[in-house]
């Protein structure tokens, strides 16, 4: 009768051993065929299975010294196939590696030249506009003649034409140099409240044009913030603008200022169109649209977002949106409450 083996033996640290023997010519294949009939027999489910060595050498067919002496030379095997996998997986790791850094190497030195174009191509922009637009004000003026009604008419569009890339190009400016780590954040006390008014009046104009209603739900007390009140009001200015843009008309936007404890909450509110929670954080992206067929219907250059992102975190604030489609939108941040002041 054979003996069952321990349960941890050299044995059972090598895969397909009779194979080997029978490679190595120390057994013959019916060999192996009779102890593996013999193994199959001697299962049992409540006793641990004899390993083939063993059989085998209970058979006779081989001795135990043999036996060792395959294994180990199989161990030996296994341990240097071993070795040479896992350097050449150590190769293939340093050589991704090496590939990766080269990889962002590159990004980063295409996204500085893509920063390189956006500022100088901003600045050229700028210089051309801002003859354009004083001599439209010029002729608007009459200071080079009368004008007709269509032309005065005419004058005015070119003129509001003429703002609103300035605009842009100011904005592209000012992401250039947010991009470059360049956020220079001017910390002056103000009155929330007061600037807030100050932007809807400011906007009111657009969303009429939209048939949309803007409104402002603000604590009849001021509200004193320590932030870069030109900075504030740009991102407030374009959140209100973003709301505006994508509200159907008819529609409603609200900015609502809330202050609790020692934060001042900042939440611009629509009825639009809404984003899908999956495409929430491509908003932020710089030169994103979530809409970027050639068809789309939202116009805008993609940096709004993203500059209003930057500008609130570098005031040590996130920007947030929390939004379904059609049933609206809500981007909000928070601003630190100075000690009470009046104004």
């Amino acid at each position: 009768m054979i003996n069952a083996p321990p349960s941890m033996t050299p044995e059972a640290l090598v895969p397909r051993l009779g194979d080997y023997l029978v490679e190595k010519g120390l057994i013959t294949a019916e060999q192996l065929q009779k102890a593996l009939d013999y193994q199959k027999m001697l299962r049992d489910p409540e006793q641990p299975t004899p390993l083939i060595g063993q059989i085998l050498i209970g058979m006779k067919v081989i001795d135990r010294a043999s036996l060792d002496e395959a294994i180990t030379g199989q161990i030996l095997q296994l341990r240097t196939a071993l070795e040479k996998n896992n350097q050449e997986l150590e190769q293939r790791v340093r050589e991704r590696t090496a590939e990766l850094r080269k990889a962002l190497e590159k990004l980063s030195e295409l996204a500085q030249l893509k920063s390189n174009f956006v500022s100088n191509i901003s600045h050229e922009l700028r210089t051309p506009l801002t003859h354009l637009m004083g001599y439209q004000e010029l002729i608007s003026n009459e200071d080079l003649g009368p004008l007709t009604d269509d032309q005065k008419n005419a004058l005015t569009i070119m003129l509001r034409s003429s703002q609103r890339l300035g605009r842009l190009i100011e904005d592209l400016i000012l992401f250039s140099a947010v991009e470059s780590g360049e956020v220079d954040i001017q910390l002056h006390l103000f009155n929330l409240t007061e600037l807030s008014q100050s932007l809807i009046k400011r906007t009111v104009e657009k969303a009429e044009e939209n048939f949309i209603q803007l409104e402002l739900n603000a604590p009849e007390k001021s509200i004193a913030v320590k932030a870069d009140q030109e900075k504030i009001a740009w991102v407030i200015t374009q959140l209100l603008d973003n709301a505006i843009k994508f509200t159907p008309k008819g529609g409603q936007v609200t900015l609502n200022l809330k202050v609790d404890g020692k934060h001042a909450h900042v939440i611009v509110a629509d009825t639009g169109i809404g984003i899908e929670e999956e495409k929430q954080e491509e908003i932020f992206e710089p030169f994103h649209q979530l809409d970027n067929s050639s068809t789309r219907r939202f116009g805008g250059t993609g940096i709004g977002l993203s500059l209003a992102h930057k500008i609130i975190q570098a005031h040590s604030s996130e920007l947030y949106v929390v939004s379904q489609p059609g049933q609206g939108s809500k981007f909000g941040f928070s601003l630190f409450v100075d000690e009470p002041q009046f104004f």
